[in-house]
């Protein structure tokens, strides 16, 4: 079954819990991929199947920045402002409310030791520690927003970048477009090491976005994800856009319920 018959559910149909983590996610540059979907069906939590938008599976590239971050209400020094680089895919679980949208990290990239050591302990998510960095610059063109983002990366000390430019406004995707399925999951889904599946919620406003007009991306991707995934990763994205997010809370986690 595809995307468009597993609408999003709000809020008040879910029970209340306690926020783990609070921050901003801002200028988030996605890139997205056409995928086989048996490369991800191993990947894939106990409990979910693979999300698809009218048929094509897609994988994303997503590089952004973490903001005012705070765990559990507290902000940690040296660690509130930081880069995040992921590669994700897409899938679903039914719910007693209805279809829960989410997402699968396949590898996550951030520069603070003490966030991946956390992640890993609290989530199960594959989180490693990188140097990164970032460059986001503004501008009126014609009288239009403009932007220009990069994130940097550095596997085994050499330079890897991603970087994209817009030269239209920010506007929220259409409805039912594969923009809107990209930026508006839910869900986060871990496959812990005995094969459950681990489930939390996510939640925050949609986000505005605007396409691509210059993408640049030079990623090691052999390296950081193995050969099978790097063959998607070097080949051209399906889309790329730029989101300009908003501030975001993270739930703590729970192993999916099977009965």
């Amino acid at each position: 079954m595809s995307a468009q018959t597993a609408p999003f559910i709000g809020d008040a149909c879910l029970p209340a819990t306690r926020p783990f983590l609070t921050a901003e996610w801002r200028w988030l540059v996605m890139v997205n991929f056409e995928v086989d979907p048996a490369l991800l069906a191993p990947l894939t939590p106990m409990g979910t199947e693979l999300d698809d938008f009218r048929g094509t599976t897609l994988m994303s590239l997503v590089g952004f920045r973490f903001l005012n971050t705070r765990v559990l209400g507290y902000r940690v020094p040296c660690h509130a402002d930081f880069e995040e680089l992921n590669l994700r895919f897409y899938v679903r679980r039914r719910g007693p409310e209805g279809w829960r949208r989410g997402v699968v990290f396949i590898k996550e990239i951030v520069p603070r030791r003490a966030v991946t050591l956390v992640a890993r302990k609290v989530y199960g998510e594959n989180y490693v520690t990188l140097p990164m960095g970032h460059e986001i610059r503004e501008s009126i063109v014609e009288g239009t927003q403009a932007y220009s983002v990069s994130y940097t990366w550095r596997p085994a000390g050499q330079p890897n970048w991603l970087r994209m430019e817009t030269a239209t406004e920010l506007e929220l995707p259409a409805e039912g477009s594969p923009d809107q399925f990209i930026a508006e999951h839910y869900w986060g889904y871990t496959r812990l090491p005995d094969g459950q599946g681990l489930e939390y919620r996510v939640t925050h406003p949609p986000w505005r976005v605007a396409p691509a007009q210059h993408l640049s991306l030079h990623c090691d991707a052999a390296r950081l994800y193995g050969d099978s995934l790097a063959g998607y990763l070097n080949a051209s994205p399906v889309s790329a856009f730029l989101a300009d997010g908003s501030t975001v809370t993270v739930y703590r986690g729970t192993k999916v319920n099977f009965c």
